[in-house]
């Protein structure tokens, strides 16, 4: 599904000094959230705050200080059990793609009840490749197939691991 992953020397990198935004604050807990009797419906910002710190594969940043996801791009259904996510890649050409979009649907997976249904696409008109990785993140078959390939799992899986 995806190549190797990417260096981690400069000269290696395809966006070596990428635009680095400020992270959004921490959302304050509401009273009703902390009531256990009170069913809490997911949305935007839930599914946000899980993908937000997802390591980006090729610097040592999040996606969020990358503007790789926004809130603003999260739909969300909870009555409908939907959740769709877009996904800025820092540059047109980025080679790193596929490997963000399956870190993100990777993480929603572990995270989600099993009863969402979750797109995980490109942002229209950001990535020369746009159809093609949005194709393969689609498509459950190659993502559980590039799931059980073990170098690949282990990328992803330091994308989701939390820096120290």
């Amino acid at each position: 599904m995806v190549g190797g992953g990417g260096g981690g020397r400069a000269g290696l990198l395809e966006n070596a000094n990428p635009l680095i935004y400020e992270r959004s604050g921490e959302r304050p807990v509401t009273a009703g959230e902390e009531d256990e009797e009170v069913p809490d419906s997911i949305d935007a910002r839930e599914i946000f705050d899980l993908i937000r710190s997802i390591n980006d594969p090729e610097h040592p940043l999040t996606l969020e200080e990358l503007n790789v996801v926004e809130q603003v791009r999260i739909q969300v259904s909870d009555p409908e059990s939907t959740v769709a996510v877009a996904f800025t890649p820092t540059i047109p050409h980025c080679s790193m793609a596929t490997l963000i979009g399956l870190s993100i649907k990777v993480k929603l997976l572990r995270s989600l009840p099993q009863r969402f249904k979750m797109d995980v696409h490109i942002t229209p008109g950001t990535h020369a490749s746009e159809h093609a990785v949005n194709k393969q993140l689609a498509d459950k078959e190659r993502v559980a197939a590039a799931l059980e390939n073990t170098h690949l799992l282990e990328v992803v899986n330091q994308c989701l691991s939390a820096r120290s």
